[in-house]
């Protein structure tokens, strides 16, 4: 069974191989897909890319859905502030890739409780600057929010920052670098979102794809 003429971003990386079987789950043909890591566009209707470049895809219509990390909608959501948010809806929540976006600092005594206390601001480093400055602007802290784009266990571990804020599945990355959980911030599973446009314009074809979601 095809897409039904739909259009849909499939995310690379760690959700690709639950994304492919609950598209499978649907009728889709995937095997293409797993058979070409290089390929980008399929005949099928689907195309792979970066899970943060799902909603960018959605948004300005290339693609009709696609599914992504809650914690990526999170953070482009929060982007609308500044002009930079991605028009989409989020029709689902798909239940599988689970993590925690959470608050960590080395093991011991907490550094972020004691930099707060001494000097009145928290260093936080975080793939996740807007998702970090709202969350410590609604708990009353002030935070200075330093962006990385590597390992952010290694900010603390070089007195870079006194917390981080990311994602965790297990908390073995966190562990093996002697970090601890401080606080959870939010539940984040993979969504299937849609271009509004689409919605309307293909309302038939996405409700059919619903519908079988629903009866699985």
């Amino acid at each position: 069974m095809s897409t039904n003429g739909l259009v849909i971003a499939v995310p690379r990386g760690t959700l690709f191989e639950e994304t492919l079987d609950w598209l499978d789950s649907l009728g889709i043909r995937t095997d293409e897909v797993r058979r070409n890591d290089r390929k980008l566009v399929f005949d099928v209707g689907l195309i792979t890319m970066r899970p943060s470049d799902v909603p960018t895809y959605v948004a300005a219509g290339a693609a009709d859905l696609g599914i992504t990390g809650k914690d990526v909608l999170m953070e482009q959501t929060d982007a609308a502030v500044a002009g930079a948010g991605r028009d989409v809806y989020e029709l689902r929540d798909l239940g599988f890739g689970r993590c925690t976006m959470v608050v960590a600092t080395i093991e011991g005594p907490d550094p972020a409780a004691e930099a707060l206390r001494r000097l009145g601001v928290i260093r936080v480093a975080t793939k996740y600057p807007r998702v970090a400055a709202r969350y410590f602007e609604d708990t009353g802290r002030q935070a200075e929010i330093i962006e990385v784009k590597g390992s952010v266990e290694l900010a603390p571990l070089t007195h870079l920052v006194e917390a981080i804020v990311d994602l965790t599945a297990t908390g073995t990355t966190l562990r093996e670098n002697h970090l601890v959980v401080r606080e959870q911030i939010a539940e984040c599973t993979a969504r299937l979102i849609a271009n509004p446009v689409a919605h309307k314009l293909k309302a038939a074809a996405i409700d059919e794809l619903l519908e079988r979601a629903r009866a699985i």
